[in-house]
């Protein structure tokens, strides 16, 4: 039983959590006159000496203290003796616990928001370094048509807005207090729980005793949050390590973020990016884990809450590793431009625009002009050349109605710079994605 009921070798990381709540609350019951002034002053002063404490030395693991609560209130009561039994007066471990657990989890928030405005920065800064740099985008990781390097960088940078968004949508709804709320009544002492909410930095106190010590929704949320962060994270970290490849060979993965083998010497592994691809399937469990904990409890607490930490604290460690491993990756990766422009072309990326061309410029039916474009890659591949390297009369002979004007659609570069729409891979349009981007941010231009 000592074993099984334990929770402090994990829920030691809220102490500081839980030194600012009782700070909170002891504050709050002077102010009242539940306690006198002179034992919350003491309490007070106890409560700083066991921070300072923990500080230095960490938290100390008595399994037969249970908690970090316990942990915590029995060290004040060897500091400063029985005032230290007023501190749990009108409050229970259950609203405790829901209360740090609750800053805890706001603050990793705080956190990774950070993070992942660091990761954005970075992809801010590569994407208008290479704004006009050409690239194959892929469809079924098939060629489809050219790209620019900075337009899907900046697709990324889409992704993680969403996740920052998430975040702080979950953020202000989980930013409601549960002291207060005591075991899952409420308490009969005159205490005044908007004036800990707001101690601590809360919108409002909480406005149910039963769902306040009973919710985690919003470990939920974190974790639903992270879960599609780290998916965003893990596509991006995908991309890498294709493109690092040999058959691709786009990139140079920064030394510091690769490894090499043990017995091959021409290796250089993107292992972490492989890495921050792995932790999302770890990342997902987390989420799953507690999902399932949850699931079928009754109001209000059970012991199996306990257990709602550990895939918490769990997965803001493997997501904020995973975030400053991509920033890393983003920031230093050196991209081969040359090699990049020159699998656009050889992957006839601009067959499209040819078809496109036959319906503008020679108003041909869609169908009849993919129909043709097809046998014209056909014949370019026959050659081992590229789409416009295709003589004029090589092209006419496939169809009478092309004339010299199709040249200007099919390099690379007219390719990107037609696809001007909004939102779309042409330089101007990526140079203005950036400058939206930069401005959102605070960046200088």
């Amino acid at each position: 039983m000592r074993e099984i009921n334990a929770s402090i070798p994990f829920d030691k990381a809220l102490w500081r959590q839980d030194i600012a709540a009782s700070q909170a609350h002891v504050a709050m019951l002077g102010a009242q006159g539940i306690v006198s002034a002179d034992d919350a002053q003491t309490i007070s002063r106890g409560l700083d000496t066991v921070a300072a404490e923990y500080e230095a030395n960490g938290v100390p693991e008595n399994w037969d203290l249970e908690d970090i609560h316990m942990t915590t209130e029995s060290r004040l009561a060897e500091l400063i003796g029985p005032a230290a039994g007023r501190l749990h007066t009108a409050r229970s471990r259950n609203d405790q616990v829901a209360t740090d657990f609750r800053l805890w989890v706001r603050d990793a928030m705080d956190q990774v928001d950070a993070g992942l405005e660091a990761l954005q920065r970075a992809l801010i800064t590569r994407a208008g370094e290479h704004a006009d740099s050409i690239m194959p985008g892929f469809t079924h990781l098939q060629t489809a048509q050219p790209v620019t390097l900075g337009h899907h960088l900046m697709a990324y940078y889409e992704m993680i807005r969403r996740d920052r968004s998430r975040f702080a949508d979950a953020r202000v709804r989980m930013n409601e207090c549960p002291l207060g709320a005591a075991a899952l009544a409420g308490t009969g002492f005159p205490i005044d729980r908007a004036a800990t909410a707001q101690a601590l930095g809360f919108a409002k106190p909480t406005d149910n005793s039963l769902d306040s010590v009973s919710d985690r929704d919003f470990a939920l949320d974190y974790l639903q949050a992270a879960a599609q962060c780290s998916l965003h994270l893990s596509r991006l970290a995908e991309e890498f390590i294709i493109w690092a490849s040999q058959p691709f060979g786009f990139v140079a993965l920064p030394d510091a973020l690769s490894t090499g083998s043990s017995i091959m010497p021409q290796k250089k592994n993107p292992d972490a990016a492989e890495l921050v691809r792995g932790h999302s399937g770890r990342i997902v469990g987390c989420l799953t884990a507690l999902m399932i904990t949850m699931k079928g409890l009754p109001l209000a607490y059970s012991k199996d809450m306990q257990d709602d930490k550990p895939p918490v604290f769990e997965a803001a460690n493997l997501l904020g590793l995973s975030i400053a491993a991509m920033t890393g990756m983003v920031a230093d990766t050196v991209f081969r431009t040359g090699r990049m422009r020159n699998a656009a072309e050889l992957g006839y990326a601009t067959a499209t625009d040819l078809a496109d061309w036959l319906v503008r410029q020679a108003d041909i039916p869609f169908r009849e002009a993919h129909h043709i474009t097809g046998a014209a890659v056909k014949l370019a591949e026959s050659e081992g050349k590229a789409l416009d390297a295709l003589t004029l009369d090589q092209l006419r002979a496939i169809d009478s109605r092309i004339d010299a004007r199709v040249y200007s659609a099919l390099s690379v570069e007219a390719s990107v710079a037609a696809r001007a729409s909004h939102g779309g891979t042409a330089p101007e349009q990526v140079r203005l994605r950036v400058a939206a981007a930069r401005n959102a941010l605070g960046m200088e231009s």
